[in-house]
């Protein structure tokens, strides 16, 4: 085992990625260019930071362990010159600038936390493309009357257009996880300071609707809305929260809003 090796950390859920097939079809989704402000998060030992820098020359790299943090640089070789290595808690990374495209293999345990935390700096990211654990990006990218939709669905697509691009299967990686992978793509919407101040309300919708699943709106919500007031949303009191489209939901929210500000 030579100086640079390392062994993953469970408590960093460290999976590193070593399929060469599905690292070009990354890069091939990406097609980084030359001048673009890249940030790559979990860079872990550069599987994807070389061919990135290759295409762009230089890229910021957040990454919280510290031993490949420091190493990073020497597992690039003269390409290493052009990394710019932040160690820290991604989930407390401000995402300074402007026009940034953000990638990454993301740590599952911390993947929606995370996809939170950068909508809150959407107005500053072009795009974002993410390894995910299979499951969530199903989630992310549902419509309404299926059985993965539900509340993080509509939040998520309340900020940003997503698609998924390809599944990545277990043995992709070293070590090899439990669960299968697949790769996402988001386009942040462009939110005015209005629509970013209804997200708490639609938040509270959402968190409302889907706790209770089986029951209607009219039930669901009626900590915040009696049935005149949903029907009032253009929504039917009877409807459960399964059926409704993202921009019901928003409707939703902006009479509760409305009743808040009454």
């Amino acid at each position: 085992m030579n100086e640079l090796a390392h062994r993953p950390r469970k408590r960093f859920g460290q999976h590193f990625l070593t399929d060469a097939g599905v690292i070009d079809r990354i890069i091939q989704a990406i097609n980084p260019q030359k001048g673009q402000a890249l940030v790559e998060i979990g860079p872990g030992q550069g599987v994807l930071t070389r061919p990135l820098l290759e295409a762009v020359g230089e890229l910021t790299v957040i990454e919280i362990d510290r031993d490949l943090a420091t190493t990073l640089p020497a597992r690039l070789g003269p390409l290493g010159e052009g990394v710019h290595v932040i160690n820290t808690d991604v989930l407390r990374y401000p995402f300074p600038g402007e026009h940034l495209r953000v990638v990454g293999n993301l740590p599952y345990n911390i993947s929606t936390p995370l996809l939170f935390h950068l909508f809150e700096s959407q107005a500053r990211i072009q795009d974002m493309h993410f390894m995910l654990q299979k499951e969530v990006v199903t989630r992310l990218v549902a419509l309404p009357n299926t059985k993965a939709y539900g509340r993080l669905s509509v939040m998520a697509q309340c900020y940003a257009d997503m698609s998924a691009l390809f599944d990545v299967p277990p043995e992709a990686f070293d070590p090899p996880p439990k669960v299968d992978s697949a790769v996402i793509r988001l386009q942040p919407k462009a939110l005015s300071q209005a629509d970013l101040a209804l997200m708490a309300d639609v938040d509270t919708v959402t968190r409302l609707a889907f706790g209770q699943r089986r029951k209607t709106l009219r039930n669901a919500l009626s900590k915040c809305l009696t049935a005149s007031l949903i029907a009032s949303a253009g929504v039917d009191p009877a409807a459960r929260a399964e059926t409704l489209a993202v921009s019901q939901f928003i409707d939703l929210a902006k009479v509760c809003q409305q009743q808040a500000q009454a």
